[in-house]
């Protein structure tokens, strides 16, 4: 089998396994390429290891970095409410600098990001904007080692040197379900999102650190994961009303959720706040429509987009590795509507 042949049908080894192979530093491996100092013994192990592995430097690709494409990767895991509103904002400020937003769905699905980081990275984007991702970490960090900035938003992965755009997931949390508890609310049951990932995690420790922080225990009946699925929260929200002891109040760790259990709730013949006080994360147009108004957390959509914007501007205009990777987390509004009522025995 020749070369081409071979490229074809196997993977290319990455700069990721060449440090590994070699007991090094990503970073030794990435000066040994681009001819810096690198001491002699390490130099030795890189060699040995690139051999072994077959890996080979796209010079051409690498190159090309030096040019700016002004056209930038936006990567979403859906169309949603909130990514949709994102990519609204996003693809106006792109505009506006005459530069294009190239924007592809991965659905979570594994082998779509990989897909998809191929894609951008043929098509030489100058910025990649995604959601993090710990299932292709090693990938993502190869575009931030080949010169290509990376901006994270929504949720974060260990390891890659990208910088970050997130909103105060745990304290709107929080603060919203101490609201439920300050109206006297002591059975709060909660919705997650998929406790796995970053956000779920950390909407989830919220509503925890709330209940923890009256002296309330955890009930885990009143806890279901519902993997941001509405359909999902349609289901679970069954689960919560037919318990034993049902809860009297909720929070949904997203709209997705909110729409489920709020379609549950009305096919039950309950009503939003007179039978369960209702709060959910994200604010949407349908939450003002309901009849009594659901109470909500507002991601500032623009805000994110703006600063996602800056530091896309500040890396493209200063192309030198010496600035050390932003996180930054932008706080939320909780606005207060009619889904939320004081607990009555009665």
């Amino acid at each position: 089998m020749n070369d081409a042949d071979d490229s074809k049908g196997k993977r290319q080894p990455t700069i990721v396994e060449v440090a590994d192979r070699a007991g090094v530093a990503i970073g030794t491996v990435s000066r040994y390429l681009n001819g810096q100092p690198v001491r002699v013994g390490n130099r030795t192990q890189i060699a040995q290891a690139i051999h072994q592995l077959g890996y080979r430097r796209n010079a051409l690709a690498a190159a090309m970095k030096s040019e700016l494409t002004n056209t930038v990767g936006f990567m979403v895991p859906n169309i949603s409410e909130f990514h949709a509103a994102v990519l609204e904002h996003l693809s106006r400020l792109m505009r506006q600098q005459g530069r294009a937003l190239l924007t592809y769905c991965h659905n979570d699905d594994s082998a779509s990001v990989l897909d998809l980081l191929d894609f951008f990275d043929s098509h030489r984007v100058d910025c990649l904007i995604m959601d993090g991702r710990s299932d292709a970490a090693d990938r993502i960090q190869e575009f931030v080692e080949s010169g290509t900035p990376v901006i994270f938003y929504d949720n974060d992965a260990d390891g890659p040197a990208a910088d970050r755009v997130f909103v105060e997931n745990r304290a709107a949390s929080f603060r919203a379900v101490c609201h439920l508890l300050d109206i006297g609310h002591t059975k709060v049951a909660v919705l997650t999102g998929d406790t796995k990932v970053f956000a779920g995690r950390e909407r989830y420790e919220g509503y925890r650190q709330a209940l923890i922080s009256r002296g309330l225990e955890i009930n885990p009946d009143y806890v279901l994961d519902s993997h941001w699925s509405e359909n999902e929260a349609y289901s679970g929200m069954l689960q919560l009303l037919t318990l034993p002891d049902p809860p009297t109040a909720l929070y949904c760790c997203n709209y997705n959720i909110a729409v489920g259990a709020l379609r549950r709730i009305k096919e039950r013949g309950l009503k939003v706040p007179d039978d369960i006080s209702f709060i959910s994360f994200d604010d949407v147009p349908l939450f003002r429509l309901h009849e009594s108004g659901i109470t909500a957390i507002a991601q500032p959509v623009a805000k994110i987009a703006e600063t996602i914007n800056s530091i896309l501007m500040t890396r493209l205009s200063d192309r030198s590795d010496a600035h050390a990777p932003n996180t930054i987390t932008l706080d939320c509004d909780i606005i207060l509507r009619g889904s939320t009522r004081r607990y009555s025995a009665s």
